[in-house]
């Protein structure tokens, strides 16, 4: 029997969770979704299955940076530095078009960068980018894990 694919998105904006929900939705595999409102929140959650020998961390971290408490940045720092977290594939989506901010997260290692757009005409946030990343880019992620 295939195992569920493991997807942590770690943001604090309850619109983006519900719009992230909502792509996810239109994979055609199985997926677990485990939601986290800051940085600290999510390295608690991945240090307590690494403290209870739960060998089935997230297949893919989807991250916002700009988050209270402990930001995207920070949390990337921790768990790279981490033997037990360093491998995971972490994407970036995030409103922050800033240079540093890309090549800060590049240097840390990141799978990916997404910009979270918006529409400014009647100010929410547009959900196709998001579709397309869960189309054409989660999908194969996801996909591959089972041919390993």
């Amino acid at each position: 029997m295939e195992s569920k694919n493991v997807i942590l998105l770690v943001d604090d904006d309850e619109l983006d969770v519900i719009s992230v929900q909502r792509s996810l939705k239109k994979l055609d595999s199985e997926y677990e979704l485990f939601t986290a409102y800051n940085g600290i929140e999510a390295l608690e959650m991945l240090q307590k299955q690494v403290n209870e020998g739960v060998h089935h961390l997230p297949d893919v971290i989807l991250l916002d940076l700009n988050m209270p408490k402990m930001n995207g940045i920070e949390f990337l720092r921790v768990i790279r530095a981490d033997e037990n977290l360093k491998h995971l594939k972490v994407f970036v989506m995030t409103t922050s078009g800033e240079e540093a901010d890309r090549k800060t997260t590049e240097q840390l290692g990141i799978s990916g960068y997404l910009i979270k757009p918006l529409n400014f005409n009647n100010n929410t946030k547009r959900s196709d980018s998001m579709d397309g990343f869960v189309q054409f880019h989660l999908r194969k992620i996801l996909a591959s894990k089972h041919l390993q």
